[in-house]
């Protein structure tokens, strides 16, 4: 429960963010390799607007 715990402090958030505000809730492209490329640019966006919304520093 304790990792768990850590887990939903760290990692949830991420995913729900990319669901509910980017607005992305599945692949649209087959195989790994795209799907992996796909990912990486969700999270890139995920974190521009992360430094956009507290600014760079």
């Amino acid at each position: 429960r304790f990792i768990y715990g850590k887990r939903l402090g760290t990692v949830e958030p991420v995913f729900g963010h990319i669901n509910t505000m980017i607005g992305i809730k599945r692949f649209s492209l087959r195989g790994k390799t795209k799907v992996n490329a796909q990912w990486q640019l969700m999270t890139m966006v995920h974190n521009m607007l992360k430094i956009h919304r507290y600014g760079w520093q």
